[in-house]
């Protein structure tokens, strides 16, 4: 496939995603750590809304700030299709003239910065697939294409911290396009009960936590030195859970997770402010449950 055809197929595979989002599903997380829906929407529509005068040759400088903020506005499904259309438009009207756009870290060729962009539509309609149980299939051609292109770009994504560190791969290359975008291709409800627990706990939302756990969780702290101490119940669990997230400075960072069938584990880090601030490095389990 030509670059344009891979472009366009990669949008309309984000697109038809989109269209496919329920109402009350913005909010939900998605396989981006810090993403939810509505923010992976947002990043994409913005690249569309970029596109356009970037392949028109407007530079970084001359765009501005034109785009911040929430580019979705109201109808935050048909801003991000119309913001889809007109960069396929603009792609498609430009690419051929194989002339080159102005991004921050320099002149680039429009084809390589069109396949960056195919790249993120495809990644990220699968993520937005799996997190609002969609159809994440997606096309084996597309992947290859993008598998190919990326071959000679991965390490320059990660050293910039575009993508995560590699999942476990496969011996199939085009197979491996999104453990190698830091992506757990089984993502799935297990990972979304997760993300939805690390967020309401590092955001010191006590109820939306407890609300996660069930009657019997057990929660062993770093304290009393030096053996810690051990919480049953969800009301004990809560009171010192309610202790923690009352800390000056509280932070909740998670390190790593994985998710194998229905059991979870997290590695977080639990920091705090104040005249002594620290922090302590933490492991969290669950089982069948986050299914």
């Amino acid at each position: 496939m030509d670059v344009n055809t891979i472009y366009h197929r990669t949008v309309e595979f984000f697109a038809d995603r989109v269209n496919a989002v329920k109402a009350d599903q913005w909010d939900d997380p998605t396989p981006c750590t810090d993403w939810t829906v509505r923010d992976l929407t947002n990043h994409v529509t913005y690249e569309d809304l970029w596109t356009v005068p970037l392949m028109s040759g407007s530079t970084i400088d001359q765009v501005g700030d034109r785009f911040e903020g929430d580019v979705r506005g109201a109808d935050p499904i048909g801003s991000t299709l119309t913001a889809a259309r007109a960069a396929i438009a603009a792609v498609a009207g430009e690419l051929p003239r194989a002339g080159t756009v102005h991004l921050s870290f320099g002149e680039t060729p429009s084809s390589e910065y069109v396949m960056q962009l195919a790249a993120d539509h495809l990644v990220h309609g699968w993520d937005l697939a799996v997190a609002t149980d969609g159809d994440a299939r997606m096309d084996p051609h597309l992947v290859r294409a993008v598998a190919d292109w990326f071959d000679e770009r991965e390490q320059a994504y990660r050293a910039a911290g575009a993508i995560s560190a590699r999942r476990a791969l496969t011996v199939d290359a085009r197979h491996d396009l999104l453990p190698r975008f830091g992506r757990y291709a089984s993502w799935g409800p297990s990972h979304r009960a997760l993300a939805r627990f690390n967020s309401a706990f590092g955001s010191g939302d006590l109820d939306a936590a407890l609300a996660l756990v069930t009657d019997d969780v057990v929660f062993e702290s770093t304290s009393p030195a030096p053996d810690g101490g051990r919480h049953e119940g969800r009301d004990a669990v809560g009171a010192a859970w309610s202790a923690v997230m009352s800390t000056p400075g509280m932070t909740f960072t998670e390190e790593e997770s994985f998710v194998s069938g229905d059991r979870a584990v997290v590695c977080w880090r639990y920091g705090w402010g104040g005249e002594h601030p620290g922090h302590v490095l933490a492991i969290g389990r669950a089982a069948e449950e986050l299914a």
